[in-house]
């Protein structure tokens, strides 16, 4: 599975990596660097040497982000599918460990969604 997270979740995107290769589960992880251009042609490339499989996190709404912008990018592509993980409410403040876990975005929800997929 390719992980795709920008800031902070690229950070839990690397902590649930290392926790998954604990177990034998190997995940890429890839930081988009900007969104306008985004990098079709590598999105695609890592999607296919995993098996077609993106999941990526976000730590804002998920209109227009990086989740909107990768699906636009594989749209046309075969065998790739993309599921996403984003803030689903409106946001509050608090610890940052607590609120990336209350919104689903932590390495712990990372690693549950791979394990799902």
């Amino acid at each position: 599975m390719l992980v795709i997270g920008a800031g902070v979740t690229l950070i839990e995107a690397v902590k649930a990596a290392d926790e998954l290769a604990k177990e034998g589960t190997h995940i890429r992880v890839m930081d988009p660097f900007t969104l306008k251009p985004i990098d079709k042609e590598a999105i695609i490339t890592h999607a296919k040497a995993v098996g077609g499989k993106i999941l990526t996190v976000e730590d804002h709404y998920i209109e227009g982000g990086i989740g909107e912008t990768v699906c636009a990018a594989v749209a046309e592509e075969t065998g790739i599918t993309v599921r996403m993980l984003a803030v689903p409410k409106i946001p509050r403040s608090g610890p940052g460990d607590a609120l990336l876990d209350l919104y689903g975005i932590s390495a712990k929800h990372i690693i549950k969604t791979v394990k799902s997929l």
